[in-house]
C-alpha cells in the first residue's frame, strides 16, 4: 500500500511491490491476481467487521438501527489516516474509481447475510434484503458527500446525521408512494 500512496498506482510495478515485500513475483500471484487486488483487499476485513457489528447488537433491537449503529462502528474503526489517503488513490485513479463500486455488491451481500439472521419469517428476509439494498445505496452517496466533509465535523457524527436524513428521505418517499 505505501507504495501506491508514495508513487501512485498507474507508475507502480508488480516487481516493485513483489521487492517490497520481500516475495518473488510468482509468490505475489499466489495472493493476489493483480495489483488492483492489493489495494481491495481490507474490504473482506471490513465486511468482517461489519457483520460482526451487527451480529452483536441487541436481537431485539429493529434492524433499521442494528444496521446504523453497525455500519457507523465498521466504518469508524476503518477511518485511520491510512484508509483516508486509500481512498483519495481510488477516488483520482479511473481503473480502481471503477473496480471500487464491486465493493457495494459485496457489501450488499455480506449486509444481506447479517440481516437476514437477525430474520424470524420469510417475508421479513424480502424485507431485510432490501433493507441491505437502499443502505448500500445510502453508503454510496454518503461516501461521495463525505469526500468532502462540513469543517469540524466528525466521521461519527456526519454518519449519525446522515442516516437520520436517509431514514427521513425513505419514509418520505414511502408516504409518496402511498399518495400520502
Amino acid at each position: 500500500m505505501s507504495l501506491f500512496l508514495e508513487r501512485g498506482f498507474d507508475t507502480t510495478t508488480i516487481e516493485e511491490i513483489a521487492e517490497r515485500a520481500e516475495v518473488s513475483k510468482r509468490s505475489f500471484f499466489d495472493y493476489f491476481p493483480s495489483k488492483e487486488e492489493v489495494v481491495f483487499a481490507w474490504q473482506d476485513g471490513f465486511a468482517d467487521h461489519l457483520m460482526a457489528a451487527i451480529a452483536s447488537r441487541p436481537a431485539d433491537e429493529p434492524a433499521v438501527k442494528a444496521v446504523q449503529h453497525g455500519l457507523v462502528s465498521a466504518l469508524v474503526s476503518a477511518a485511520d489516516e491510512r484508509a483516508m489517503a486509500l481512498g483519495e488513490l481510488i477516488r483520482r485513479t479511473p481503473a480502481l474509481k471503477a473496480r471500487d463500486q464491486l465493493k457495494y455488491a459485496k457489501l450488499e451481500v455480506k449486509l444481506t447475510e447479517a440481516l437476514k439472521a437477525r430474520s424470524r419469517s420469510d417475508e421479513e428476509r424480502l424485507r431485510m434484503r432490501l433493507l441491505a439494498a437502499v443502505v448500500m445505496g445510502a453508503l454510496r452517496a454518503g461516501g461521495e458527500i463525505w469526500n468532502e466533509p462540513p469543517p469540524g465535523t466528525s466521521l461519527e457524527t456526519f454518519a449519525h446525521q446522515f442516516f437520520g436524513d436517509f431514514w427521513k428521505a425513505l419514509a418520505d418517499f414511502g408516504n409518496e408512494g402511498q399518495g400520502r
